[in-house]
């Protein structure tokens, strides 16, 4: 059997003193989505920060593709072919659409760069019909397309997402996770999603992992977790 893409073994990271991830394993192998769930405050997005190397983990090891990231510097993490749409989208409101994605493509080959714009326009067609739009006046829905697609720019082997569904509305929450599918099945994209939508996030995903308080406490197909007791009464009927 092939090494998994990504393989976080017994990773701990701390602010300060305080731990926020206990002993964290997790794998992703190549092509799959893999989904981590729990409450806000649980650790899915210092983990997801600590594969990116802000802040670094102080236990453990990240390997990605064969090599250990542990202690790289954010950037060169970034040009190892992972891309990041961080929480909360974090676009350059101030410049327009098209140069979002002209800043995620610094890191492929420039000859892509059009291949790559079409790809990223089929996927989200309104953000041709805004290409000379500024960032700031999308929609967050629109601008959640944008952090996408300013990711895939830079021809990613693995795309992180960190709370795609996060203060967008409903009808666009089920068009992002259908492109994160579309993205999986016809380009075979490997996909590590941190979601607090559990409902949405389980049903695209492979595999998931259930966190709690900086420990995962299961594990499971996507499928299999859906239909945990403790995982519906927790996430999925009102729980907290």
């Amino acid at each position: 059997m092939s090494e998994p893409l990504l393989k976080i073994e017994g990773v701990e990271t701390y602010y300060g003193k305080i731990i926020a991830l206990r002993g964290v394993d997790i794998y992703v192998n190549k092509g799959e989505i893999v989904t981590l769930i729990g409450a806000n405050g649980a650790g899915k997005s210092t983990l997801m920060m600590t594969i990116c190397g802000t802040p670094q983990a102080r236990a453990g090891r990240i390997v990605f593709d064969g090599v250990d990231i542990t202690r790289m510097p954010t950037h060169e993490i970034m040009r190892s072919s992972i891309a990041q749409s961080p929480e909360g989208r974090r676009i350059f409101a101030r410049m327009t659409v098209m140069e979002n994605l002209q800043m995620g493509a610094g890191i492929a080959p420039p000859e892509h760069f059009e291949d790559n714009l079409k790809r990223v326009y089929d996927l989200f067609p309104v953000l041709k019909e805004r290409h000379a739009q500024r960032g700031g006046t999308l929609s967050g829905g629109e601008q959640q397309m944008l952090a996408i697609g300013r990711a895939l720019m830079g021809e990613p082997k693995l795309l992180l997402l960190d709370e795609p569904s996060l203060g967008i509305a409903p009808i666009l929450v089920r068009q992002i996770f259908e492109a994160i599918r579309e993205l999986n099945v016809s380009q075979g994209l490997t996909v590590f999603l941190v979601e607090q939508n559990a409902f949405h996030a389980l049903r695209l995903a492979h595999r998931g992992y259930v966190m709690v308080n900086g420990n995962i406490t299961l594990t499971g197909s996507g499928e299999e977790l859906l239909g945990n007791e403790e995982v519906r009464a927790a996430y999925l009927e009102g729980g907290a």
